[in-house]
Parts: structure tokens; sequence; C-alpha cells
């Protein structure tokens, strides 16, 4: 099995959106093991509407839980156990975009971080941040936490507006790549954001072949 895992320098920045467009290109499975929040569409909804992909290569979250909470706090509420038993078995696909819930220090219980599962499964990361204002210190500050753990990085996937300064000071500052960057569209569908994706993104870059 081969595939990335999502992460972001902060909760709501675009991930799940970016996540869509990344398993779209590669037609790969996606899956979000963790969902906190049941109000509206989940990430699982939101990812069938705009990749493109077929029903079934959106796979089932193992936890399901109710609250927009961090998934230790919104667990407890939900008097739910997350398990590490659970959590490492990766699904049986051949390639594999996983989305994981909030930043990297996200707590999955009172001692387990999502950082600690990513280190776990060595899959490598792509890690996606804003353009806006306090991009770099998270930035910076997820790149190291990433490699005090010895997680591989892809690079940087950034999302909004163009601010090249901060985005080349990222990459150059933390030694990573930079991918692209996801511009906010007018109208979000499966065909816009696949060709903005194309638009700006090389898959190339993540280390597939073509």
């Amino acid at each position: 099995m081969s595939g990335f895992i999502i992460s972001g320098t902060d909760t709501n920045i675009g991930k799940t959106v970016f996540s869509a467009a990344l398993a779209g290109a590669l037609q790969a499975h996606y899956w979000k093991p963790v969902q906190s929040g049941l109000e509206g569409e989940t990430d699982n909804e939101i990812v069938a509407r705009l990749s493109g992909l077929p029903r079934h290569k959106i796979l089932p979250e193992t936890y399901k839980l109710t609250q927009p909470l961090s998934p230790h706090r919104a667990a407890e509420l939900d008097d739910v156990e997350i398990t590490r038993k659970r959590l490492l078995q990766l699904p049986a696909v051949d390639q594999l975009v996983i989305e994981g819930a909030g930043g990297l220090m996200v707590p999955l219980t009172r001692d387990w971080l999502m950082i600690d599962l990513f280190a776990d499964w060595q899959l490598p990361v792509v890690l996606c941040a804003r353009t806006s204002l306090g991009t770099i210190n998270h930035s910076l500050l997820s790149i190291e936490a990433l490699r005090l753990r010895d997680i591989p990085i892809v690079g940087m996937a950034f999302i909004g507006e163009a601010n090249d300064d901060s985005e080349r000071t990222i990459c150059t500052m933390g030694g990573v790549r930079r991918l692209g960057r996801l511009p906010h569209l007018d109208t979000l569908d499966a065909t816009s954001l696949a060709d903005a994706f194309r638009a700006n993104f090389n898959l190339a870059d993540f280390g597939v072949m073509l």
C-alpha cells in the first residue's frame, strides 16, 4: 500500500478540500479515520462531492463522534474509547489519502496525539497551511515536530491568496518542497477543484510516477 497523510498547521484551513483534490487526481481511496462533529456535511461527504471519486473509494470512518471538538474530548462525551489497535490497522487498498483530525498535536486520547499515530504509520505527510498572517510560525513548528519524530514530509501545500514571501520563507527555512498553492475558488465543485489542482500542482512532486 502507498499513500499520503494530509495534515495541517491548524484546523479549518482547507485540508479536506485539498484531500479531495489529491485523492481525485490520484484516483486513490480516501480515509478520515476520526470524524469529530456530525452537524452538516461530514468530511467524507465533502470529499465524495468534490473529488469525483466513486463512492466505494470513500472509506468509512473508524470513529464518528458527535461533537465538533478535539477527538479526545469528543470521545469522552460520547462515551467512546479510541484505541491504538483500531487506528493502527490501515485499510488494505493500493493507494490511500488519509486526512488527519485538526493539526499535528491534536489529542486522540489523554496520552496519545495525532502525530504519534502518524509516526506509527510512517507514511509521508503533506502539510497544508494558510497563506495568511501567522503561517510561518505555525508551519515551521509543525515541520520541526514531524522531523523530531522521523516522519517523512512530502512538502507544503498552501491554501489561500498568494503570499510568495511567506511560502518561500517557510520552504527555504524548513527545508521542504513547495508543492503549490490551492487558491480560493468562487465556484467550488468537482470540476473547478480538479482544474485548480491540475493548474497549481504537479503529481511528480508527490513522488507519483506519471
